[in-house]
């Protein structure tokens, strides 16, 4: 991941939405660079399960895994991103889980624009082992 040198100070002035912004693009990186690790396969393939652990509702269920880890700042983050008024919630995802979504992706967004690679990491591997086995 690339190295971050924003300001703690103006990160706290950033919206839910706004960290979901770049918390999407952290987590979404992070599956795919996870999917690719297990082989080679079609690019088709590769694209399914990306898509089948970055959407909305599989978010939630991230959510769900590391909710009792979150600290009481992660976990003010998480809810700056959830009650964010976003414009829409597209069609085929379920309102809670989007909101849901929208709140993990900016604590990931908060965690990586305040260098806590580490805790990215950690919160990364407890998710994506835990949405693994529920896919078993």
């Amino acid at each position: 991941m690339i190295e971050q040198q924003t300001n703690l100070k103006d990160i706290n002035q950033y919206s839910g939405l706004s960290l979901a912004y770049i918390g999407d693009c952290v987590y979404e990186l992070m599956v795919r660079e996870r999917i690719l690790s297990q082989g080679n396969m079609p690019v088709n393939k590769l694209h399914k399960k990306s898509v089948s652990i970055v959407c909305a509702s599989a978010q939630s269920k991230a959510y769900e895994l590391v909710k009792d880890l979150l600290t009481e700042q992660e976990t003010a983050v998480y809810k700056r991103g959830r009650n964010a008024n976003g414009n829409h919630v597209p069609k085929n995802a379920n309102p809670q889980d989007y909101r849901r979504a929208t709140g993990l992706e900016a604590l990931f967004g908060y965690l990586y624009l305040t260098n806590q690679t580490n805790r990215v990491l950690e919160l990364f591997e407890i998710i994506f082992s835990g949405l693994q086995t529920e896919s078993i």
